[in-house]
């Protein structure tokens, strides 16, 4: 009298074949993620600058009615929370926190990174500001 035993699982064959296929799964995956991850730092810094920008305009032509002389406002203006902006400078998403990534420093030409603070960086005199990082094509922005 036999008794079969009821044995269930994997064979060693299948084990291999599951392990092959999320492996293929997970090369196609990781460039996937590495592409997003790149575009949304790109979306953040478009929209720091954005905000940022958009900052500077509004106090430059508060100035021209108020004052009736239209004037870039000057650095310490931007640091200042209520002056010219109504938040605090955002990070620059290109560059870690260690490195001061809220910080931002007076710029002379775009495209040359001052400093290694890393941040912003702001010309007072065109009221231009860009990232003082060199990350991918954000200085034809």
């Amino acid at each position: 009298m036999r008794t079969r035993l009821n044995q269930s699982g994997f064979t060693l064959i299948e084990l291999v074949i599951i392990i092959i296929i999320l492996g293929i799964l997970a090369a196609v995956a990781i460039p996937k993620y590495q592409d997003l991850s790149s575009e949304a730092k790109e979306a953040a810094s478009r929209s720091a600058l954005g905000a940022m920008r958009s900052g500077v305009i509004i106090y430059y032509a508060n100035q021209a009615v108020q004052t009736g002389t239209a004037t870039w406002p000057a650095l310490d203006s931007l640091r200042t929370v209520g002056v010219v902006m109504e938040q605090a400078i955002p990070k620059n998403p290109y560059q870690l926190n260690a490195n001061a990534s809220d910080s931002i420093v007076t710029g002379v030409t775009k495209g040359t990174i001052v400093g290694a603070r890393g941040g912003w960086a702001y010309k007072a005199s065109s009221g231009e500001i860009w990232l003082n990082t060199s990350g991918s094509g954000e200085n034809d922005w």
